[in-house]
């Protein structure tokens, strides 16, 4: 298979007053004639290498299953960094946010040929990269048309955003969770069961009438289940 380019860009966030570093990869099929789909991956470089995402969407657009994609993926620092910015609770959670609609796409649109529109951008991540790319979503939905979601933390004040979102044409979503992720030990040394708040999301979710796909693994809360999951989520979300 003819493989892509990855490319190093980085940008400084007035948001979160630091520089953002990105892992770009631009496909097999890229010319700056064409229009891109953007696929914005928190866990960036996780998604590279344990999530095969470069195979993944290859594959996918030789099968004419998925659109001309570019992935972007954003790298957390360490284990603390990714809970302040992903974590409902997080000190940087609101900055990050404003960081991803405000800074991150406008960049994106000057440096690579996109679509320009939330139909033609999707964001994808796994346990609160799930949660901050769903939040990210319901706050920017004109931005963010279609989001993935492995495994989210799901808490009370992302049911409750759920609940009051006006407009569930906008929104594409992707949501899958392990049957046997009923005890998952947390950043913050917790053990929480991931199984039950996940389905009450699925029900709010279903309820609201977004357009939805749910699916529920046989599996823990690992990327020996998230890896498999990831074609299934690309190919529901970035169909042609």
């Amino acid at each position: 298979m003819t493989a892509g380019t990855m490319r190093d860009y980085a940008l400084y966030s007035g948001e979160l007053q630091e520089k953002i570093e990105l892992l770009v990869y631009l496909p097999s099929n890229f010319s700056p004639l064409y229009k891109y789909s953007l696929l914005i991956a928190q866990d960036g470089k996780d998604y590279f290498m344990y999530g095969k995402m470069k195979t993944a969407v290859e594959t996918l657009m030789a099968n004419g299953t998925i659109d001309r994609t570019i992935v972007v993926g954003i790298p957390y620092r360490n284990v603390n960094d990714r809970y302040e910015k992903y974590h409902p609770s997080g000190t940087k959670h609101g900055a990050y946010l404003r960081f991803l609609a405000h800074e991150l796409v406008p960049f994106l649109d000057r440096e690579l040929p996109t679509y320009q529109m939330g139909k033609g951008r999707a964001l994808i991540g796994d346990s609160l990269g799930g949660t901050v790319s769903l939040t990210a979503g319901l706050l920017y939905p004109h931005t963010f048309g279609k989001i993935a979601m492995q495994s989210p933390y799901i808490d009370d004040s992302l049911l409750a955003l759920i609940r009051s979102f006006r407009d569930p044409s906008l929104l594409a979503i992707y949501h899958s969770v392990g049957s046997e992720e009923t005890a998952v030990k947390t950043t913050d040394g917790q053990v929480r069961d991931f199984v039950t708040p996940n389905r009450k999301a699925r029900d709010l979710l279903v309820e609201k009438g977004f357009a939805y796909t749910y699916h529920e693994f046989v599996g823990g809360h690992a990327w020996t289940h998230w890896q498999p999951d990831v074609p299934r989520a690309l190919s529901t979300i970035l169909t042609l």
